[in-house]
């Protein structure tokens, strides 16, 4: 049994880490849709507004997926604290755990482009 309670306080410690990383990341995607409207507001004309649309449209699917992770990540908390603790433990919650951990994988890579992007865009433009 305290083998299984810390094996779910590791899967609990990474839920909460990832989901601290996500509200970051989406107040991120707040302060960089402020400064696409700063450059907006400057008139700069079609050379910056094609790739400041781009940038907002991407802007709102990451929001998106962010806010679909974090779902994922309350289910996954939901069924660690719905855990029975006489259980054996079969890896079926780490086997769960893998996907979400490959998905975060993903859109962490994808977020840094994406920022790597748009800093490249603020240098230009501001």
């Amino acid at each position: 049994m305290i083998v299984k309670a810390n094996y779910l306080s590791d899967l609990r410690f990474n839920l909460e880490t990832w989901k601290r990383e996500l509200r970051f990341h989406f107040n991120e995607m707040d302060t960089f849709e402020e400064k696409l409207e700063e450059i907006a507001g400057r008139e700069f004309g079609k050379k910056a507004t094609i790739p400041l649309e781009n940038f907002q449209n991407r802007i709102m699917i990451e929001k998106d997926a962010i806010s679909k992770l974090m779902h994922r990540c309350r289910n996954k908390m939901a069924n660690i604290n719905n855990a029975d603790y006489n259980e054996n433990i079969d890896g079926r919650l780490q086997n769960e755990q893998n996907t979400l951990k490959d998905d975060m994988r993903t859109y962490i890579r994808m977020h840094y482009e994406l920022k790597e992007e748009m800093m490249d865009f603020f240098r230009e433009w501001l």
